[in-house]
Formats: C-alpha cells, sequence, structure tokens
C-alpha cells in the first residue's frame, strides 16, 4: 500500500478522497452527499465525527502534530474553504463543492428533525445555545434531548460525558472552537461509539444572528474570508495563512 494511504481508516479506503499535506479529506459533490455521510435516508445515523479542513487547519497541521492527529481522528474530513477544494479539484481531476460547516450543521439538523432523532447540543454562550435549541424546535421540530453551554471545568465535563452516555443522543454537535471541540468528541466517542459528532465552532452565534455571516455576494464568489477580514482586522494573521497556503498549492506541494 502507498504510504501515503498509512493513515486513512477503513472508511476513508471505501469512499472518494483525495490528500491536502497528507490529511485524506472526502471529495463531496454536492450537499446532499455529505449529508447522507451522516444519516441515511431511512434515517439511521452512521456513528463517528466530521471536522471541516481549510487552509488554516491544513498549514497548522504542517507544524503542530497534536492538530494534525486531531484532523485524523475524525471519520469525515470534508472540505470547508475555496483553498482546500481547488487543491482537491486540481489533484483529483473533478469538481469538488465546497461544505461549509455551518450549512452542513444546519442541513443535518432538518434531517434529524425529520426523523425525530434526539440531538444534544454543546457550547457558546448560556443564552446562545438556548436560543439555538428554541430555533431548531421551532424551525425543523429537532428532538433536542439536551444542551450544556461552554462553560465548564474539568470536573463537569465528566459529568458531561455522563449525561451522554445515560441519554444516547444519536447526534451531538459541539461549539467550543478548535481544537477544544476535537478534544472533547474524540474523548466522548470511546464511551459514545453509536453516536455521530461534529465540531461546529461559531455556528450557533451564525445560527441565531448574533454574529452577521457574510452577504451572498461575498459567499457565491468564495470571499468570504475577505468579508470575515474586513469585518475584523485582527484576523490579518489568520489570513496569512491562506497566502502560505495558496503559495504551496501553486507550486504542488500539498
Amino acid at each position: 500500500m502507498n504510504k501515503q494511504y498509512n493513515n486513512f481508516s477503513s472508511q476513508d479506503l471505501l469512499t472518494d478522497i483525495e490528500t491536502v499535506a497528507d490529511i485524506p479529506v472526502r471529495l463531496f459533490h454536492s450537499m446532499a452527499d455529505a449529508v447522507d455521510a451522516v444519516i441515511s435516508a431511512d434515517g439511521k445515523v452512521i456513528p463517528g465525527s466530521a471536522i471541516a479542513i481549510n487552509p488554516e487547519k491544513i498549514m497548522k497541521s504542517r507544524e503542530d502534530a497534536l492538530i494534525k492527529s486531531i484532523l485524523l481522528s475524525a471519520s469525515i474530513r470534508f472540505a470547508d474553504g475555496i483553498g482546500v477544494v481547488r487543491t482537491l479539484s486540481r489533484k483529483s481531476g473533478k469538481k469538488i463543492t465546497r461544505i461549509p460547516g455551518c450549512e452542513l450543521w444546519e442541513v443535518i439538523m432538518k434531517k434529524a428533525g425529520q426523523h425525530q432523532l434526539p440531538v444534544f447540543l454543546i457550547g457558546a454562550k448560556p443564552q446562545v445555545i438556548e436560543q439555538t435549541q428554541k430555533m431548531l424546535t421551532q424551525q425543523y421540530q429537532v428532538n433536542i434531548c439536551g444542551i450544556q453551554d461552554g462553560y465548564f471545568n474539568v470536573e463537569q465535563e465528566e459529568q458531561l460525558i455522563a449525561r451522554l452516555v445515560k441519554l444516547k443522543p444519536s447526534i451531538v454537535s459541539v461549539a467550543l472552537g478548535s481544537p477544544r471541540q476535537e478534544l472533547l468528541i474524540n474523548r466522548c466517542r470511546k464511551d459514545c461509539p453509536d453516536t455521530f459528532f461534529i465540531g461546529v465552532g461559531g455556528t450557533y452565534d451564525v445560527y441565531t444572528h448574533n454574529v452577521k455571516r457574510a452577504p451572498k455576494f461575498y459567499i457565491d464568489l468564495n470571499l468570504e474570508w475577505l468579508y470575515r477580514l474586513a469585518s475584523q482586522p485582527t484576523r490579518i494573521g489568520r489570513q496569512l495563512n491562506l497566502l502560505n497556503y495558496l503559495y504551496l498549492d501553486v507550486l504542488k506541494r500539498l
């Protein structure tokens, strides 16, 4: 077997994938394909975890072994970032669809509501997660079996995991930011092997309109990163990772 496949899971080897900096990424051709990888047509959840892959995470994974191990620990890695999409399209010779994490989460929640799958929400401020629960219940009739805001200590984390084991949710979404959310997910997966986990960063804030997402114009032109930079100039350091990524991609070093 080629060395580049040494870090692939058995699920990776059965699906359409390509690597970016030795990180295997699923090649989804539509949002529907991505959702079907989580919830089957008959409403059964496929256990595991999903993580969004973007240029910033790829660049960090090249410098930090922990970050790379976190990315590799997920059972589904999807392209959320136009830079990664371009790399995958070039290397695979196929048209790849960008899967924005916030959009994937919302469509998963919609499908979970249709099949009345128990969902547990973790993360964000108390008022934000309460808003998220209320809106999901009203908009998609999601069966929310429990919530936990993002402000908990080590002891409370143990209690949280015990709650998950007892409640047995089909889906758990975690909005704690990286890498904290992925580290928690890895812990929970050991005790909840039949659950699907997804790290969603600031998605609850966007969904509840506490944080404004880029206008459709920017999204359609794949310039969401530019809008975020203009709205939050302090992100300039993070955006330099994008330039470094593009440089390596042009040289075909990814």
